[in-house]
């Protein structure tokens, strides 16, 4: 780890009130705290004791005085060709008129509030406004199963659903109103209210005494002022739910005050931000990263952010880049999924718009294999940066963190800070200089770190492949699953966190205590850490490598291959665009490991070619994890089978490869793609 992230790190657990207050001074409070961390009921923690704040006071009023007139919101939906943008006095606005129409339908302060709605501004208008009277939204990633949005309407129990007529994806319209009724109808709560932004796309009928149209309210409440509801900072700001081990989804409970801190000091620490840039993430408000890094980070940041209703490679593989280009973008956040889409485009495309302003790009949802990282970060030119947490998390456990140490080797410049920034009273403001980026690295088809060659950096640079370090506040460690003990540089372990989870991370399960605890505080034997359920290891220079799930895990015949290293081995393979492995059934030897793989030049041209590209890939994973990691076959397909998200559908490939119903698939990006792994067995 870079020495001066080192001791940026190693202060905030050994110095962690000193350090925590310094970070609160980038957040506006109504009333100052009494105290930074109360942990007596451990591994419950409490951050910033008795102070109150909002989270959309922090978002949105405490900007107007000094920009009122820049963009706060933009909003670009390639679905429906359709572009809006909202200066920060026009989003105070619109959500003062979101709040007017929640207060009108009766709800307070902690009530709950679902919204169950596709990327458009309304949806945002709606997360701040909650925020802004103490409401706790739980936002439903649009088109979800009518029967797990039931198990969510039951579990937050809302006083009001949120939703619209529909949304659209690839050109592809989803209803929502159909699925949303069927919901209501299968759950036990039944809201007062539901409002429907009406988009023309699907059709529906109201349900006269329960359904409002979103507009005619809207219209009603022009120019209402809601007061902000000052919060004690850990009071509930929303629920987020993750899927859990049994039928029942767990719902991350996320604070006020250790929310505003960590995304403030993560705008300024990780993501090297200043107010008045410009923020561009592209993932969706119904998970984490939309949460932190679409609403309310950049917002409390004082950047705008831009709002995608779209995906990467419509109308063609430079949209991301014209919108960069467009809107002189500072800082792209996306993911893995979709750099290994842009792989299969033509390659001219990356260089078809001015990226000037694109200072870095970072990636994080699922692991971060080193030939896409290469790939992408040598077609632009810019920083890479893998960063990995967790819903569970909130914001970034590790990443490089260039608002600390500036990355190396790029002609890094000073940058003074910009109009309006606010540093923390008392102390010195953190400096910070920009891009910079080591190359040095594994080679194409080098795997790091497990045995061999370590790869080598700049200490300080980015390492392919690698998410760098733990951030501030997170004590992580590498730990044995069956000892508990931390484990030493270069052996392979559980991922796990000692507790108190830092600002910003859950506070506890929604309404379970106890399943908080059970489920990510006992796991490790013999201590009581937080578990991420990830492999992990940590290289001799400090660099970390996540190896994927420890659920992930198969056993060959008596050996247990992590399916994670053996994906990482077959991308090396030049012609792989990207691959999943799985584990199905075997008679003989419990389980065998089968590959799928998708080629960066489309399918082999006959059988011969498919056999001897397999047995290519093949000598590939032995030689470098050994002949018992060989996929017992390989089949090439056009794309995997995803969620809109970009996560790859394991379960339901396992399924049908084991000829099993592959369950609900609402979620699938596109249903051809389990018919082509159906057609490849």
């Amino acid at each position: 780890m870079n020495e001066t992230v080192q001791a940026f790190h190693r202060r905030s657990l050994q110095d962690r009130d000193a350090f925590w207050r310094e970070q609160a001074r980038w957040v506006d409070w109504q009333t100052p705290f009494e105290r930074v961390l109360d942990d007596s009921r451990p591994p419950f923690a409490r951050w910033f004791v008795g102070g109150r704040t909002n989270l959309c006071h922090n978002a949105v009023d405490r900007w107007l005085p000094e920009r009122a007139d820049q963009l706060a919101l933009a909003w670009i939906s390639t679905e429906v060709d359709q572009e809006r943008r909202y200066t920060r006095a026009e989003l105070f606005d619109e959500v003062n008129a979101a709040a007017a129409m929640l207060r009108e339908q009766g709800v307070q302060r902690g009530d709950r509030v679902l919204v169950y709605m596709p990327m458009i501004p309304e949806a945002v208008f709606m997360m701040l406004a909650c925020a802004r009277i103490g409401a706790i939204h739980s936002v439903v990633f649009g088109g979800f199963a009518s029967v797990n949005l039931a198990q969510r309407i039951d579990d937050a129990a809302p006083r009001v659903v949120v939703s619209a007529d529909a949304g659209s994806r690839a050109g592809r319209v989803t209803a929502y109103k159909p699925l949303l009724d069927r919901a209501i109808e299968l759950a036990r709560h039944k809201p007062a209210a539901v409002i429907v932004v009406d988009r023309k796309l699907a059709a529906y009928t109201p349900l006269a005494g329960r359904d409002l149209d979103y507009a005619a309210l809207r219209a009603r409440h022009e120019g209402a002022r809601v007061p902000v509801q000052w919060l004690e900072s850990s009071e509930p700001s929303y629920v987020l739910y993750t899927s859990g081990t049994t039928g029942k989804p767990k719902g991350v409970q996320r604070d006020v005050g250790g929310y505003a801190v960590a995304l403030a000091s993560s705008m300024r620490h990780i993501f090297d931000g200043r107010p008045g840039e410009t923020f561009f993430c592209t993932s969706d408000i119904g998970w984490v990263v939309g949460h932190s890094y679409i609403v309310y980070g950049p917002l409390i940041g004082g950047q705008a952010t831009l709002l995608y209703e779209g995906t990467p490679v419509r109308p063609d593989g430079a949209i991301l880049w014209q919108l960069v280009e467009r809107y002189r973008v500072n800082t792209l956040f996306s993911a893995p999924t979709a750099v290994r889409v842009l792989k299969k485009q033509a390659p001219e495309l990356l260089h078809r718009h001015d990226l000037s302003s694109l200072r870095a790009v970072y990636l994080a949802g699922e692991p971060l294999d080193e030939p896409t990282a290469r790939w992408i970060s040598e077609g632009l030119g810019k920083p890479i940066i893998d960063n990995y947490w967790q819903t569970e998390t909130g914001w970034p456990i590790l990443s490089a963190q260039p608002g600390i140490q500036p990355l190396p080797d790029t002609g890094s410049f000073a940058a003074g800070p910009s109009q309006g920034e606010r540093a923390p009273s008392g102390g010195s403001k953190p400096q910070a200089q920009r891009g910079g980026f080591s190359t040095a690295g594994p080679s194409q088809g080098e795997r790091a770190p497990s045995g061999g060659s370590k790869p080598q950096a700049q200490r300080g640079g980015l390492r392919f492949g690698s998410p760098s370090w733990p951030v501030y506040g997170f004590d992580a460690r590498i730990v044995s699953e069956t000892t508990g003990q931390d484990l030493p540089p270069g052996e392979k372990g559980v991922v796990a966190l000692v507790p108190p989870l830092p600002p910003g991370a859950m506070s506890t399960i929604w309404g379970d205590d106890e399943r908080f605890v059970q489920t990510y505080f006992t796991s490790i034997r013999g201590r009581q850490v937080y578990s991420t359920f990830d492999w992990g290891r940590v290289d001799e220079d400090g660099y970390w490598f996540i190896l994927g799930r420890t659920d992930d895990v198969i056993n060959v015949a008596g050996h247990r291959l992590g399916t994670r290293e053996i994906e990482e081995s077959i991308s090396s393979h030049a012609g792989v665009a990207e691959c999943a492995v799985v584990g199905v059934a075997d008679e003989v030897k419990g389980q065998a490991a089968v590959a799928f793989v998708v080629l960066k030049g489309g399918a082999p041209q006959d059988a011969a070619a498919a056999q001897a590209l397999e047995g290519d890939i093949m000598r590939v994973v032995q030689e470098q994890l050994g002949a018992v990691a060989r996929p017992a076959r390989i089949r090439f397909v056009a794309a995997l089978p995803k969620t809109r998200s970009g996560k790859v559908l394991r379960r339901a490939i396992v399924a049908v490869c084991e000829g099993r119903d592959p369950g609900d698939l609402t979620t699938i990006e596109d249903p051809q793609t389990l018919e082509q792994i159906k057609e490849a067995l």
